[in-house]
């Protein structure tokens, strides 16, 4: 395995650690492919707008950086947009050759055979761009905004992948991946603080009476874990809205789009298990938890 290689094998491992499966061996080989190769992309943009990108500046020389610009996202937000165009229209305007990142030149062959547009992956960049501008969100409104970037292009990109189109189809996808997010923030409170980032709305932080020195603190006070409880009902909701999702589709696909909801559903258990105390560390939900959950949904349940 060359050192390229290695270094995209190592994004693609964080599947494991995702709430939901992202592309389970009972799916076709070629969907699991195309997942895989949308879940690279979608992962690495994120780990480039967080600053997780692995040391020593790789992804920026393969990006045709200077590996000392790898500190700064926006600059590498704007090569991997380029590289981005390469995937779609690898013409003089985008650079010669086809994309430099291995994950992105993973991508063209999911591209072309399912006619994807570029705008999902797109609004996926813009997201993390809007990470390095926007840091306190006022309102759940402005919250589920800001959603539509980072999470809902990639429902829509696997309804096309699996060929599943309809406008119902997509707002109850769209609902799903809200839900989904929402559920990561929750998990994620303490991390994101130390990046000075607070995904909690700040109407629903002053009607709590939460502090953000709350939230940095080693455990949940009373007021913090009402918070959390109030927004996790939130998302429960909107996995819920979506769940009729599963049931629009048949066979393997059913089993999938299940699986994304169930393990949403699951996060939220996990964090109901934790008595809504997400400072000490994200609670993530048991495989047999979500398992139960997919189950459930498959039930037609909650």
């Amino acid at each position: 395995m060359s050192a390229v290689d290695a270094h995209s094998r190592a994004v693609l491992a964080k599947a494991h650690r995702e709430n939901f499966p992202v592309a389970p061996r009972f799916l076709p080989r070629q969907w699991r492919a195309d997942l895989m190769a949308v879940y690279g992309y979608a992962r690495l943009v994120d780990d480039i707008g967080d600053g997780d990108l692995a040391p020593g500046g790789r992804d920026a020389t393969l990006l045709g950086l200077d590996p000392r610009q790898a500190a700064d996202p926006l600059v590498l937000l704007d090569a991997f947009e380029a590289d981005l165009r390469r995937v779609f229209a690898p013409s003089a305007d985008a650079g010669p050759g086809p994309p430099r990142h291995p994950l992105l030149a993973a991508l063209v062959p999911t591209v072309r055979r399912n006619a994807l547009d570029p705008a999902p992956f797109v609004a996926l960049i813009d997201a993390n761009r809007q990470d390095q501008k926007v840091r306190r969100y006022e309102t759940f409104h402005d919250l589920t905004g800001y959603c539509e970037l980072s999470a809902n292009p990639v429902g829509r990109l696997v309804l096309a992948i699996t060929g599943t189109g309809g406008e119902e189809r997509i707002r109850r996808s769209d609902a799903v991946c809200t839900g989904l997010q929402i559920v990561e923030h929750l998990q994620d409170v303490a991390e994101d603080l130390r990046r000075d980032r607070v995904y909690l709305p700040a109407e629903d932080l002053r009607r709590f009476r939460v502090s953000e020195r709350d939230l940095g603190q080693p455990t949940a006070n009373a007021s913090v874990r009402a918070l959390i409880a109030y927004e996790a009902e939130r998302a429960l909701r909107l996995l819920d809205e979506g769940a009729r999702l599963a049931h629009d589709v048949t066979g393997r696909l059913r089993l999938l789009l299940a699986g994304f909801t169930g393990g949403g559903r699951a996060a939220v258990r996990a964090i109901r298990d934790a008595r809504f105390d997400v400072l000490p560390g994200a609670p993530r939900p048991t495989r047999r938890g979500v398992l139960r959950e997919t189950a459930a949904i498959l039930r037609g349940e909650g």
